[in-house]
């Protein structure tokens, strides 16, 4: 193993703000008991935030961002992982307040990391990432109608914001389930992939982002809504009784919710709200055993793109910006 190692770095002094890969002594990592060399990483919005200018998460600098990753036990001082153990990352607030993905080595809490399972490989598990660990979750929460609420079959689900990353996944799982999936996008060049993805039916999101009605017809067993605004309003009031409307995110910038609260006494409509950092190694452990049968990763790989670290500080800004047409997948070693 080297003496040193290659990481993105941001840093603040008084109003100045830097992104730069820099070469780094391992004393940088000054915490958590298992040392992690990293394979791959991936490019979140949160990351992108974090890139720009910290966006009030990062509280300490220098920080190396970057809030997933994957790779394999270099050292370890815990009896739970030994070294070549390949493992995955997601969420537990590295990248902000700990050091993260972006970069070949990274030293954690033991119990911020769980060991890949079999069926897929460190690639694929950030191809997946926050994302598709959401989506995951998404898909449970709207599944739960059936296998544990014991209500009738989960047949007719709309996944909102489609092309993004939590969405795409979401359809993918959401037809492996055997639902019939209808997806909503504002990217009508997309359909044809969504609809390989498993989507039966592409919308235009213009269909709902109109002022919604009180109470709509039912049309929807359960919702997977990454947007927010009216779209999630107009979701809402067309769920079927005691439907699920799984909710991950605001990608509209919308945080009101102009709803009413008739679907929810009326048809006894749930509101799940889905977060993927507050969740037991257990739950986790368990989802990530789930991906290998639920994710057609041959039609995933179409929409990634694989960057290297260097790359990476010129590809943020586009996802800012609503211009990325690709989930971006960072190879640290590239």
């Amino acid at each position: 193993m080297s003496d040193t190692f290659k990481a993105l770095v941001i840093n603040q002094v008084g109003e100045n703000f830097s992104q730069e890969v820099k070469e780094l002594n391992f004393d940088f990592l000054n915490e958590g008991e298992v040392l992690v060399k990293i394979q791959y990483s991936d490019l979140n919005y949160k990351d992108a935030l974090i890139l720009k200018d910290g966006a009030k998460l990062v509280k300490e600098f220098p920080r190396i961002p970057g809030i997933d990753f994957s790779g394999t036990v270099a050292e370890s001082k815990s009896d739970e992982f030994k070294e070549g153990d390949e493992v995955i990352l997601t969420g537990c607030r590295v990248g902000e307040l700990f050091h993260g993905g972006f970069s070949q080595y990274a030293r954690v809490k033991k119990e911020f990391l769980i060991k890949k399972p079999s069926g897929i490989d460190l690639k694929q598990a950030m191809m997946m990432g926050t994302a598709g660990f959401t989506a995951m979750l998404c898909a449970f929460a709207v599944k739960a109608k059936e296998e544990l609420l014991l209500q009738s079959k989960v047949n007719d689900v709309l996944v909102t914001g489609s092309t993004g990353g939590v969405g795409m996944v979401a359809v993918n799982i959401l037809s492996k389930m055997g639902c019939n999936v209808t997806a909503i996008t504002g990217k009508p060049e997309k359909a044809d992939y969504l609809k390989e993805l498993g989507a039966k039916t592409v919308l235009d999101r213009k269909e709902f982002e109109g002022e919604p009605r009180l109470i709509g017809k039912g049309t929807w067993d359960g919702v997977v809504d990454t947007v927010g605004g009216n779209i999630l309003a107009n979701a809402i009031s067309q769920t079927r009784l005691k439907g699920i409307v799984a909710v991950c995110g605001n990608a509209s910038g919308t945080n009101k919710l102009n709803t009413s609260v008739v679907p929810f006494y009326i048809r006894a409509v749930k509101l799940w709200g889905v977060d993927s950092v507050n969740v037991s190694n257990k739950r986790k452990e368990f989802v990530w055993g789930e991906v290998p049968s639920l994710v057609d990763f041959s039609i995933i790989e179409k929409s990634i793109k694989i960057v290297g670290l260097e790359e990476l500080l010129t590809v943020f800004p586009e996802m800012l910006e609503g211009k990325l047409k690709n989930r971006i997948l960072v190879d640290v070693n590239k």
